[in-house]
């Protein structure tokens, strides 16, 4: 069983036909007054604790949220149990909204994004101890709820992927440090590394002295996966066609973690990864596409030549 813990979010995502570059001047930047008209706008179930469960479900994995939600959820709640994930630890705030987020992305894939905590706020509350798992995931939640998981992990001895994201700059240097130091896997958009890098004035070469696994994703040119003194470079999966970005990452937590509980080496998790990403881009949304295991290990197939034993 695998538990994911994280926030639980309606995502508001609007395409910008243009480029945000073109309408930020640089000596303009300390008085920033912009607006964009966008073209498209729709609302999804998201946030990084669903979207990583939603697509660790269609992998048939074993699979559990530890959140927080408001008394809006119970749509959200009914499409995850339908999907295969247990919903039993999701604390639902009455009178509190869930977490929103507002995304909005470019023609070049830059995204500007608001987040609204929401019933997100009360997620210290919760509790890793007592709960039956395998692994945890800590992504991006409200800043004391990560500290508290993990702790939780490392006085329980549970393996966990550190993806601290979008609330690296809520987090302080000291908490980062000690949650980066005994993760099993830490990983990070190229830029999310680099941030924490300059952040914790620390290098990944130090890094990979603490953690066992450190993954840079590097959206359409892969992602680097580092080990000791192994470097893996994973290809790119090929979509079908490219629709909306927003997801991609949370995809492919899932599909390597997937494969990593597994027992793969780290090339098959990291290309699982990749094929899983491809199918939150050709969707509009986060969790709006699916696949059977049938579909994926044939994608995987096509791109990869090779055939993962998933079942």
């Amino acid at each position: 069983m695998i538990t994911v813990t994280g926030s639980l979010a309606f995502d508001h995502i609007m395409d910008f036909p243009g480029h945000f570059s073109e309408h930020i001047m640089p000596d303009k930047i300390h008085q920033i007054n912009l607006s964009f008209l966008v073209n498209t706008l729709s609302k999804q179930n998201g946030g990084t604790a669903g979207n990583i469960a939603y697509n660790l479900a269609l992998l048939k994995q074993a699979v559990s949220i530890l959140g927080v939600a408001g008394s809006d959820f119970s749509e959200y709640e009914k499409f995850l149990k339908e999907t295969g994930v247990d919903t039993s630890r999701i604390k639902i705030i009455e009178g509190e909204t869930s977490s929103s987020a507002f995304i909005m992305t470019d023609s070049a894939d830059n995204q500007i994004t608001a987040f609204y905590p929401g019933a997100m706020k009360q997620a210290a509350s919760l509790s890793l101890t007592g709960s039956p798992t395998d692994f945890v995931i800590i992504s991006p939640n409200d800043p004391k709820a990560m500290v508290k998981f993990t702790k939780e992990c490392q006085d329980n001895n549970l393996p966990y992927m550190l993806d601290p994201g979008m609330q690296l700059p809520a987090l302080e240097v000291d908490d980062l440090k000690k949650m980066v130091s005994g993760a099993t896997i830490l990983i990070g958009n190229d830029y999310e590394i680099s941030l924490l890098c300059d952040k914790s004035q620390a290098t990944s070469n130090k890094f990979l002295e603490q953690v066992k696994i450190l993954i840079t994703t590097l959206g359409e040119t892969g992602s680097l996966i580092q080990s000791g003194s192994e470097t893996i470079r994973i290809q790119a999966g090929k979509p079908k066609k490219v629709v909306d970005p927003t997801g991609a990452g949370d995809a492919y937590r899932a599909g390597f973690l997937a494969g990593f509980v597994k027992g793969f080496d780290l090339k098959t998790c990291g290309q699982m990864g990749s094929i899983a990403s491809c199918y939150a881009i050709e969707k509009y949304g986060t969790t709006s596409h699916t696949f059977s295991l049938d579909e994926f290990t044939k994608r995987y197939f096509e791109n990869f030549r090779e055939e993962p034993k998933l079942e």
